[in-house]
């Protein structure tokens, strides 16, 4: 039987943002793991009416193949668990006061995002 690959959804307008996703698609176990769609693609916004544009370009998103929708830094450890030499680090958000800790990280990494991307070189 063949998985079914999880949708990652991005800013890919953002710098930042297309880098992660990019680290992701060489990362991943298996070159089918991941679908990676825009934010503001019209295919998104089709397939996954639930996801506003004003959520997306907050956090990454992923869509899991029972629907569930993950956000932000709760979708850091599923996008870890299917990679090939980082799923380790998925355990660390089992830690005590992971959650809260990621979540103030990636909150204020996303919102600074713009800002940060100016500080490396295109491309």
């Amino acid at each position: 039987m063949e998985a079914v690959p999880v949708a990652l959804i991005y800013d890919a307008d953002c710098p930042v943002c297309r880098g992660a996703a990019d680290w992701v698609r060489r990362n991943a176990a298996a070159p089918d793991t991941f679908e990676y769609l825009p934010c503001r693609s019209a295919e998104t916004r089709s397939r996954f009416p639930a996801i506003t544009e004003a959520a997306c370009l907050q956090a990454m998103h992923l869509v899991l193949p029972d629907g569930a929708i993950l956000a932000g830094e709760q979708a850091l450890p599923e996008i870890l668990r299917r990679t090939r030499r980082h799923r380790w680090a998925a355990g660390l958000f089992r830690l005590p006061g992971a959650g809260i800790l990621s979540r103030l990280l990636y909150r204020a990494f996303a919102r600074r995002r713009h800002r940060i991307s100016r500080l490396f070189p295109p491309g």
